[in-house]
């Protein structure tokens, strides 16, 4: 099967322990925040994991407690941490997470600074991308220069060594100075992807006042293959040069939605990944339609399913799970 190597963040989530107004429970009722392993790049590489592919996680943490915590919680859920580098010249990052009723979050990140923005070129393992994989980026990688920089060379060096690039906008515009993404940063990055995966809200923030199918377009022109165009609970947007598909979710009742979205594109990555074993990585995948319906499908169960469980890797499917909610 075609290994999937993540690049980027991995943080603690710490979540609160309140769920909007939550009956039964007096308003002045004392906070408390449960540590739960995270970070989107992080959780992407375990969803792959849980999934039965091959799994890779490139970053940097922290020599702390909560590095320390990381670490083992990539490597149970049997991620290969040998590119994961240790530093003290920063702490391992996190975020506070709350949750309203329906158990959409709110992120109060602490970074930087942060371990995972001091990774540079050099700390890429020899030979990293020798054989083909699909490697996978997320733009919080880009809110500082020199993290930015090594971010888009290393997406250029995995295009130029035949891989296969994935990237998950998934904008957090309060980890950007000033609280808002440089969006011409985050586009170049898009432009990198052969699969592009982002939220409707993402893309009208992206897109600005271009038209949403103009915007679609100028991806595609760039080299962008396939984007996936998600809206919560709602319908799923396949588009491609000649492709413009609708997939319906699953119903559920979300708990907490901090992994679905690295759930949903974990499920995609992991039917890319199986895919391209078997007909190569440089195979027209994207323009087999049916494959892509099929991946989407299985990628809104991956989704569904982990909304409905508190935390990251802790609510990521495997492929058992999956068969329940099926059923």
């Amino acid at each position: 099967m075609t290994p999937v190597i993540s690049f980027g963040e991995a943080l603690v989530d710490l979540l609160s322990s309140r769920l909007g107004d939550t009956p039964g429970v007096a308003a002045d009722a004392p906070e408390t925040f449960t540590p739960y392993a995270g970070g989107a790049p992080a959780n992407v590489a375990v969803a792959c994991a849980r999934l039965g592919v091959p799994s890779r996680f490139l970053g940097m943490l922290g020599e702390d407690h909560f590095g320390d915590f990381l670490a083992a919680e990539l490597a149970a859920h049997g991620v290969d941490t040998s590119g994961v580098v240790r530093t003290r010249e920063a702490r391992t990052a996190l975020a506070f997470v709350s949750r309203d009723a329906t158990g959409e979050r709110t992120f109060d990140f602490y970074r930087p600074p942060a371990a995972d923005l001091l990774y540079r070129l050099e700390h890429l393992p020899a030979g990293v991308f020798a054989d083909p994989a699909i490697v996978h980026f997320c733009s919080n990688s880009l809110t500082e220069p020199e993290i930015a920089d090594t971010t888009l060379a290393m997406a250029e060096m995995a295009r130029r060594a035949g891989c296969l690039v994935s990237v998950d906008a998934n904008l957090r515009h309060n980890l950007w100075e000033g609280g808002t993404a440089d969006i011409s940063l985050v586009t170049r990055l898009l432009d990198a992807a052969d699969l592009l995966k982002l939220s409707t809200e993402e893309l009208d923030d992206l897109r600005a006042d271009h038209p949403r199918e103009g915007w679609l377009a100028e991806r595609f022109a760039a080299g962008v293959k396939v984007a996936v165009i998600t809206d919560g609970p709602g319908e799923v947007m396949l588009k491609g040069v000649g492709l413009d598909e609708r997939i319906t979710p699953p119903r559920v009742e979300a708990v907490d939605t901090t992994a679905g979205g690295d759930a949903f594109i974990g499920g995609l990555l992991a039917e890319l990944a199986e895919y391209t074993a078997d007909k190569g990585i440089d195979s027209d995948w994207h323009h087999d339609t049916a494959f892509l319906h099929r991946t989407v499908d299985i990628a809104c169960r991956c989704g569904a399913y982990a909304v409905t469980r508190p935390g990251a890797y802790a609510a990521l499917p495997d492929r058992d799970d999956l068969a329940r909610l099926r059923g």
